[in-house]
């Protein structure tokens, strides 16, 4: 009896992780994105932002058929350009992302395509690269916090695979690189598009 009731509970126990990986409740994403800042000024100082491009990679956890969480990484390379009575001050620097973020599926009466909202934060971290013409004596690394939020939508070609368009906006502080004289103390934008491939498992 006791023997039997062994058999039986490692059984459900066996089912029980059958239908979670069936459910596929994780997701790998890889991602090329656009990186656009809005131009913004303040304490006598305009400062202006390239526009670029870069890579995201995430990781989204499926609690549910409605809700999810996810954390990712992005990079971009721009130049932060300031402007005030003094000239012209540019630096150069890699732009690392790291966010987390819950995202709310919403139905669509179609099973090829899903969609979602996002909201979230995290931080971008600038890494001045200090080469020739991007560096300003002094410029440090900084991390800004940011609120985060998007949407985005999944085409489903297989159970495990998808292509994703999604778009994300950040708003945080300016950065100044510890320098007073960069310092514009006003708040910007940055809008995110990406298209890139999902991995469902």
């Amino acid at each position: 009896m006791r023997r039997t009731a062994i058999m039986l509970a490692g059984f459900v126990v066996l089912l029980t992780l059958g239908a979670t990986a069936q459910e596929d409740r994780s997701e790998i994403s890889l991602q090329g994105t656009g990186f656009f800042t809005r131009d913004t000024n303040g304490q006598g100082i305009s400062r202006t932002a390239s526009d670029t491009g870069g890579l995201m990679v995430g990781y989204r956890y499926h609690f549910n058929r409605w809700l999810s969480a996810e954390g990712n990484y992005g990079y971009d390379r721009n130049t932060q350009k300031y402007f005030s009575g003094f000239g012209e001050s540019r630096v150069q620097a890699n732009v690392h992302t790291v966010t987390a973020d819950l995202a709310v599926n919403l139905p669509l009466p179609t099973r090829r395509v899903s969609t979602y909202l996002l909201a979230g934060g995290g931080g971008l971290i600038f890494d001045p690269t200090r080469n020739r013409g991007g560096f300003v004596p002094g410029a440090d690394n900084q991390g800004r916090g940011a609120f985060l939020y998007g949407a985005g939508a999944d085409y489903v070609f297989t159970r495990h695979f998808s292509l994703r368009a999604e778009y994300r906006g950040f708003v945080y502080k300016n950065p100044d690189f510890g320098l007073r004289a960069l310092n514009t103390d006003s708040w910007t934008h940055t809008a995110q598009p990406s298209a890139g491939i999902v991995f469902r498992f």
